[in-house]
């Protein structure tokens, strides 16, 4: 009876973890969902004060009808402030957290 020679090579597989730089002046501007407002105002207001393009502004729209909320832009709270007045100054409901 002939013999085969088997060699078994075995992948090791290694947990990493990665650090993440965690950004503690990190804010969110949170835009809520009302029954007065349309999709068309809101959108508009996303990309004259968040600079959102057009199809950003219109996911934006559809997650804060469909999830009540959304967190439509990212930054220091000093950055974000002037944006929550003047979305607040157009009548749609917001905040920062």
């Amino acid at each position: 009876m002939n013999r085969l020679n088997m060699t078994y090579q075995f992948e090791e597989e290694t947990d990493v973890l990665l650090e993440e730089a965690v950004d503690l002046d990190s804010s969110d501007l949170i835009v809520y969902n009302d029954d007065v407002n349309t999709f068309d105002h809101v959108a508009n207001i996303l990309v004259k004060v968040c600079k959102h393009s057009p199809e950003q502004a219109e996911q934006c729209t559809l997650i804060i009808h469909f999830k009540g909320k959304c967190a439509v832009k990212k930054g220091s709270v000093e950055e974000l402030k002037p944006m929550c007045e003047a979305i607040l100054d157009s009548g749609i409901q917001a905040a920062i957290v």
